[in-house]
């Protein structure tokens, strides 16, 4: 697999914060998915900019609000990585799709900004929780907070600040060139799951998962 290769998915996703919740906003998210599905490749998001909402998600229901994070949970476990982008202020539906991605590139101006009134309850607080800590997590709970890209990649909600965007990703894409997308998903899942499964309940996956790696190692010896 080249790093062209990579490349052949759809078109990246963009976002920035100002989006409200939408039929069309899950329409566009769930499309993106489908397309990764269909087509493979990394899927690349390009997050953040513009003007940031006040309030996330809005007047909505709570149908919706539940479409959306099926929606997320879909993105999250594709059978593809996920490569974010971030350039400026990522908020609301910004920040709730880049808690789902695999490798989250950032710009020096970036920045993660929690509005005023309290963290929306949604499963972007359960991401935060799970990947930052509670601790963190709780410190950031009342909300009218900004980090910096510096501050969020303390933190570990980005991995690394660039000056050159898309020489960042090519980087980022050639480094994925060898990894398999399957297998990647299968250990992202084990991951994901960890923090909420005794070691008794997922050493059964655990062992599968390492079986299914043994077969393929030997299948490819035996060529």
């Amino acid at each position: 697999m080249t790093t062209s290769d990579l490349l052949t998915g759809p078109a990246p996703l963009e976002l920035t914060g100002a989006n409200e919740l939408s039929s069309a906003l899950v329409a566009m998210v769930s499309e993106f998915c489908g397309r990764l599905e269909d087509e493979g490749g990394v899927a690349v998001l390009r997050l953040g900019g513009g003007t940031t909402a006040a309030a996330w998600p809005g007047e909505v229901s709570i149908r919706l609000v539940n479409r959306w994070e099926r929606t997320l949970r879909r993105l999250e476990r594709l059978s593809t990585m996920t490569v974010a982008t971030a350039i400026g202020p990522c908020s609301g539906p910004a920040l709730e799709l880049l808690l789902t991605t695999d490798f989250r590139l950032a710009t020096p101006d970036a920045s993660v900004v929690l509005p005023p009134g309290g963290l929306w309850p949604g499963m972007a607080l359960h991401r935060l929780a799970t990947q930052i800590g509670v601790a963190a997590t709780r410190r950031l709970l009342p909300g009218g907070t900004e980090l910096t890209a510096a501050r969020a990649v303390e933190l570990g909600l980005f991995d690394e600040i660039t000056t050159d965007p898309h020489a960042a990703l090519a980087t980022k894409l050639a480094e994925l060139v060898e990894v398999e997308g399957t297998e990647f998903a299968i250990r992202r899942r084990l991951l994901l799951d960890a923090p909420t499964t005794t070691f008794d309940d997922a050493l059964g996956v655990h062992l599968a998962a390492c079986d299914r790696a043994l077969r393929q190692h030997h299948r490819e010896a035996a060529k």
